[in-house]
């Protein structure tokens, strides 16, 4: 994936990637199980591209597995982080200790019906905070916020995968980030939002709450990315400032990256 653009952005971190290493024990879900994407297969698909970290992001696959992000961590190097997925009746300690290898923040799957209490999801978010300074990040169709989404904003730190999914929703997401919620724009193969009306929306209502991922290797989306999908952002940015925010600096200080 080389540079197809001059205007690309200078420096990128990618903030969703997921590593499927069959090393490590993989979950059945929905009766799907994902191919292996190892580290030297996302670096290869990334060749060309200005990557100075990432986020690498635990699957439905991967359950409360640790030891596969413990160890892609060690290998990517100090400027990737994890967002791992966690038992509520997880320990202060293990938190703590999760911390220590680079961890900073928790998945919910409300998509595929993982979570329902979301007052329960919030005094853990508010837990994991107080104990770590991580955030929670969501996985939801955005149609189904409009309840949630007073309780969402009491979150102290906060992100949502994919422009939250749905086109019909996108209004529920811009309360979202004009609450100060981080929005992630990644896995246009699996969303249905208009993508350059919904960057338009998001960063005129809160230029701080997009943030790029290429959500590789994109399993079970109609497709994965794609080198066009960096230019169909940047066209309906459009401006300089804005791309370097996008692609970099919102993630960098969300994830308290080096």
């Amino acid at each position: 994936m080389g540079n197809s653009r001059n205007n690309w952005p200078k420096r990128i971190i990618d903030s969703h990637l997921h590593i499927y290493d069959d090393q490590f024990p993989l979950i059945e879900n929905q009766g799907h199980i994902p191919e292996p994407f190892y580290i030297d297969d996302y670096r290869k698909l990334v060749t060309g591209m200005p990557i100075e970290g990432g986020v690498i992001v635990s699957g439905s696959f991967q359950g409360f597995e640790q030891r596969y992000l413990k160890a892609a961590l060690e290998n990517l190097g100090d400027n990737y982080v994890g967002v791992t997925q966690l038992p509520g009746s997880v320990s202060d300690e293990k938190i703590q200790q999760l911390n220590e290898h680079r961890i900073r923040g928790v998945r919910v799957n409300l998509k595929r019906g993982v979570h329902r209490d979301i007052e329960g999801i919030v005094e853990f978010g508010q837990r994991i905070w107080d104990l770590a300074g991580w955030h929670l990040e969501i996985y939801v169709d955005s149609r189904e916020l409009d309840d949630m989404v007073p309780t969402l904003l009491k979150l102290p730190k906060l992100s949502v995968d994919h422009l939250g999914m749905a086109k019909s929703g996108l209004s529920q997401v811009r309360r979202l980030a004009e609450g100060g919620v981080k929005i992630k724009a990644s896995g246009f193969g699996r969303t249905e939002v208009n993508v350059s009306d919904a960057m338009k929306t998001l960063y005129k209502a809160n230029p701080d709450c997009l943030m790029f991922g290429t959500d590789l290797p994109g399993t079970r989306s109609n497709r994965s990315f794609e080198p066009s999908d960096i230019d169909t952002m940047i066209e309906a940015l459009d401006d300089e400032q804005a791309i370097d925010k996008v692609f970099y600096e919102n993630a960098r200080e969300f994830y308290k990256l080096p």
